[in-house]
């Protein structure tokens, strides 16, 4: 075992778990993954939810509760998931207050199928937050283009958001603007910006995944040189473009009135290509002031064998940029990628959702109380 998790929060690397479920709750497991592993925080989504109450383990007595109320499917959910969160929220409270409210952060994401939806988005994370009814929540709301207004105004009201699905530098930077807009609103009103926080999740291995199997597609040695990379370089020049706008002339008057940067979490940061370093998205990716949400694979991994060396972002971005020019060179259309991957990935939690609706209601019956 080393230090690497010690060493990696040291260099301003918040650790995250990307997974929550009632069993690590009510084991103790989370509680033991703060004391013993550094993490500081846990992000869900609908893929998480829908593997963890398909397993059934732990959540059978809230079921057969609400089946003997008769609440819909999706009520059900909504009760079960915020459960988890309200709960996971509370283990990590001391992180919360000895962070002042950086950290100690469990992130529960608005309904999927809303992601094209802006209004509808906004009324859900007003629902979401006053469910779970915790400081230490964050709003999860896709980089959607019609995302981009929900966040602005979730931010305005001063409800702490996690933005996920981001996998291109344009959105990125859109994203941004759309924070400090939030931002803009809320001092507008009034409110005390120094208690809202967001993060921006920008996701890595998925870009690799897409962008190598296109290079492989093409077979040549120039193409496989470039095999890789992309994921890296792709974060890298989102960092860079994190540095430039949170020292700029608009953010100056926002941080004199007590605004927090918006951080940027590296999401997705599990190695699917056995080819590479099952490590690769944590060490290649270290640099103060960010967030970096583990599976738990990869958390372990680090541990054992993560090689974090301090910060492997500065100094890297003309690398980074000729890194992306030379997928482009090879005929794969950046712009095309991450279009297709912010799709997808709306696609996926949809397609996860559904499964949840579907699990949930088999349970809801399977545990109703007979007539009489």
């Amino acid at each position: 075992m080393t230090d690497a998790l010690k060493r990696l929060s040291e260099e301003g690397v918040a650790i995250w778990l990307d997974d929550l479920s009632r069993k690590r709750i009510t084991s103790g497991n989370l509680a033991e993954l703060i004391d013993q592993q550094h993490v500081v925080g846990v992000t869900t989504n609908p893929s998480i939810f829908q593997k963890a109450i398909s397993s059934g383990e732990g959540y059978e007595q809230q079921v057969s509760d609400l089946a003997a109320r008769k609440v819909t499917v999706e009520e059900a959910i909504r009760m079960i998931t915020t459960a988890d969160v309200r709960d996971a929220a509370d283990i990590l409270r001391p992180v919360f207050d000895a962070t002042g409210g950086q950290d100690g952060r469990v992130s529960i994401e608005v309904d999927p199928r809303l992601a094209h939806n802006t209004q509808a988005t906004v009324a859900e994370a007003k629902q979401l937050a006053w469910l779970v009814d915790r400081p230490n929540t964050l709003i999860k709301i896709p980089a959607t283009r019609a995302g981009l207004p929900a966040i602005t105004e979730t931010i305005g009201r001063g409800i702490s958001v996690n933005v996920t699905l981001i996998f291109s530098l344009e959105r990125y930077r859109e994203v941004m603007d759309a924070y400090l807009s939030g931002l803009e609103k809320a001092k507008a009103a009034g409110l005390d910006l120094s208690k809202i926080h967001s993060v921006a999740s920008f996701f890595v291995s998925r870009v690799d995944t897409e962008i190598d199997k296109r290079i492989d597609a093409l077979g040549t040695p120039e193409a496989k040189a470039a095999r890789g990379k992309a994921a890296v370089a792709n974060a890298r020049l989102a960092y860079q473009a994190y540095e430039e706008v949170f020292s700029s002339e608009r953010w100056s008057p926002l941080e004199n009135a007590g605004a927090n940067k918006q951080r940027p979490l590296w999401a997705s940061t599990g190695v699917k290509d056995k080819a590479y370093k099952d490590t690769m998205y944590v060490d290649d990716l270290v640099a103060p002031n960010t967030v970096n949400t583990m599976p738990e694979a990869t958390l372990f991994a680090t541990e054992d064998h993560g090689q974090i060396t301090g910060d492997t972002i500065a100094g890297t971005y003309e690398q980074a940029r000729a890194d992306l020019d030379a997928v482009e060179k090879l005929g794969i259309s950046y712009d095309e990628v991450v279009q297709l991957l912010e799709d997808e990935g709306v696609e996926k939690f949809e397609a996860s959702w559904i499964d949840l609706l579907k699990s949930t209601e088999a349970e809801l019956k399977r545990l109703a109380p007979s007539e009489g």
